[in-house]
């Protein structure tokens, strides 16, 4: 199977096969059933899928996939990319094929489409909340599982960037490390002992007492975490561009902007992934004769 659209959003083809191939298994079970038994073997039509909601598109590429690993004969025209506004009525894209296969296809297709343009769209907002500010909005790995790939790229087609992918990629030592280690000096200690010298090493704190004790092991960036934006503000100046700073936890849309302000530099949001709302996408079909 050819997947050329995978170059577009970063991921291997064999990655976005096993992604798509996972969730037919999951949808289809056995067979469709309802498809079998209703629609006639030699149907052919055409479907349409129709934004009901105003968003972000983001996952379009993978809705082809959905389609033509269903059936390689689909024909699939998309009238929008991945980063495009749709506004209720637009028609995103065109499949043309067997009306079973389009029928059997529609919901996984629709599923991602979906839920990764909830993300783009709630990611987007996020970003034009805090225009004109230093603050960069990130992702965390509070994602669906098996699904990261994807709901970390449509992040970035809203406009934020990625925190970590996994935890390789680098050293973040939250509350539970430092009481492992016994405390922010020995739990960093040990990080630049043991880990590759290449790994940048944050470091969790929620009192302006920790920010000092992060700053004097030597930490590249203090995760700010659950302070209000007051002593957020305290906390940056007390950092005064020693490290990079960031902002998480208790931050909404509401108060995503008073804790821009406070001057952090990036702002990392669960909820861009976690909690997402999908956007309302729906698919129509017709028979063609």
């Amino acid at each position: 199977m050819v997947l050329e659209p995978t170059a577009s959003i970063g991921i291997s083809a064999s990655v976005l096969d096993e992604i798509v191939r996972r969730a037919l298994a999951e949808d289809i079970g056995t067979g469709d059933v309802t498809t079998e038994a209703v629609v006639p073997a030699e149907a052919y039509a055409v479907a349409r899928a129709v934004c009901k909601s105003n968003g972000i598109l983001a996952g379009i590429p993978v809705a082809e996939a959905v389609f033509r690993t269903v059936d390689p004969e689909v024909l699939f025209q998309s009238f929008a990319k991945d980063g495009e506004w749709g506004t209720v009525g637009f028609t995103i894209f065109e499949v043309r094929g067997a009306a079973r296969s389009l029928l059997i296809a529609e919901r996984t297709a629709l599923n991602f489409l979906q839920h990764l343009s909830g993300i783009a769209t709630r990611t987007a907002r996020c970003v034009g909340l805090v225009h004109g500010t230093k603050a960069r909005i990130v992702d965390t790995r509070k994602t669906t599982p098996g699904l990261r790939v994807l709901e970390k790229y449509a992040v970035r087609v809203g406009g934020g960037c990625n925190h970590r992918f996994n935890l390789s990629d680098g050293i973040l030592i939250k509350d539970n490390h430092i009481a492992a280690a016994g405390g922010i000096v020995e739990a960093v200690r040990r990080a630049r002992k043991n880990a590759p010298h290449l790994l940048k090493i944050e470091v969790e704190a929620t009192t302006l007492e920790q920010v000092q004790e992060a700053l004097d092991a030597g930490a590249d960036a203090i995760l700010l975490d659950n302070m209000p934006p007051e002593l957020l503000r305290q906390a940056v100046q007390l950092v005064a561009g020693r490290a990079v700073t960031e902002a998480s936890g208790g931050i909404t849309e509401e108060n995503l902007r008073e804790v821009a302000e406070t001057g952090v530099d990036i702002i990392s949001l669960g909820a861009l992934t976690h909690s997402v709302e999908a956007m309302d996408i729906s698919m129509s079909l017709t028979l063609v004769a």
